[in-house]
């Protein structure tokens, strides 16, 4: 496979400033077509990238060109109606976070990925982040030499602040009315009130949620949900405690997310920056093993890509074959039961 052909499926505010602006310029890859039901937004949008076709939709795009994968930008609610159809095309597909708005729409979008023959990535942009990545692998290197002594707790903070970083000031936007388009169904298992408040949680939170049993490496359970709303307390399957914090303060023109892991001797800190932010986090590595060494703290330099570019290079990859892809819509069903668990807490039902 030479170049790898994309066609996208939606060229929103995400669509454009989260994906199309990166696949538009990593190697290996070419954006053939866009289907935006927008046909004079599609157009603006495939002249300033330089796409070469524009359909009304994703049947006409798919009918007329030969793709190798399809990235879909849509509000997660509607990832029922959507992506079975597209699994239909039998190609790799990307799509938004989280994997649907309940559990049960989210079973229905996993037996479709296992009919097709092909697999869904899930874009939890935050693991393809240079400093996850780095992270990652420091701290699984380290629970298997154990120089650090064992991995006793996570914390990720996140703080709500400013989430665009100006990711929106290249967006090209068309005027005229928004279309309508048909959403999946509310989780029958909830009342009005409490979807309202898990879809909230899903759409906000399950980055951190994700990012949890990403960094533990082990599966998770919810064991505390703050009345509050501000903290969420975990125990993974070996016994490893830990805490989500959810906007415990706010910031206007900042973004303070971070990842704290500890071990008995030692600890792991990412720094992550803005979600449409151009530019990576940063790590810190402490160790202090005693035996009478001299304590020390690394910060690793790291390549100056953003999140949202390495993923995009990252999706060219498994579609390659070069690598697995790094969230599958199995693991992202886990998350949503991880979500609905921690709002039945909450709500103690």
């Amino acid at each position: 496979m030479e170049k790898v052909r994309i066609g996208f499926v939606g060229v929103g505010a995400m669509g454009q400033c989260a994906h199309l602006k990166n696949f538009a310029v990593v190697p290996g890859c070419e954006v053939v077509a866009i289907a935006e039901i927008r046909e004079k937004l599609g157009e603006m949008v495939a002249r300033k990238y330089g796409v070469p076709n524009v359909y009304k939709n994703h049947t006409e795009m798919l009918a007329a060109e030969k793709l190798d994968a399809i990235v879909a930008s849509q509000p997660f609610t509607r990832h029922g109606v959507l992506v079975p159809d597209l699994l239909k095309a039998g190609i790799p597909i990307l799509t938004e976070k989280p994997l649907a708005g309940s559990v049960r729409v989210g079973e229905k979008i996993i037996k479709a990925v296992s009919e097709s023959g092909t697999w869904h990535m899930l874009g939890y942009h935050k693991r393809s982040d240079p400093a996850v990545m780095y992270a990652k692998a420091t701290i699984n290197a380290l629970k298997e030499t154990g120089e650090l002594g064992p991995m006793r707790y996570v914390r990720i903070l996140m703080p709500e602040g400013d989430w665009i970083a100006n990711g929106f000031a290249d967006l090209v936007k068309c005027d005229g009315p928004q279309p309508e388009l048909e959403f999946d169904p509310a989780a029958e298992d909830m009342d009005e009130a409490t979807y309202k408040l898990y879809i909230s949680f899903v759409n906000y939170y399950i980055h951190q949620v994700n990012m949890m049993r990403h960094i533990l490496g082990e599966p998770y359970e919810v064991t505390y949900a703050d009345p509050s709303q501000v903290v969420m307390g975990v125990r993974s399957s070996s016994g490893i405690s830990g805490t989500i914090e959810m906007s415990p303060y706010r910031t206007t023109i900042d973004w303070q997310e971070s990842i704290l892991v500890c071990f008995k001797y030692g600890y792991v800190k990412i720094n992550l920056p803005a979600p449409l932010a151009a530019r990576p986090g940063t790590v810190e590595i402490f160790k202090d093993p005693g035996n009478g060494a001299t304590p020390q703290t690394i910060i690793p330099q790291l390549p100056n890509i953003p999140a949202m570019r390495q993923q995009a290079a990252n999706f060219i990859s498994a579609v390659k074959g070069e690598m697995e892809p790094l969230c599958n819509s199995l693991e992202a069903l886990d998350d949503l039961k991880v979500a609905r668990d921690y709002i039945k807490l909450l709500k103690g039902v």
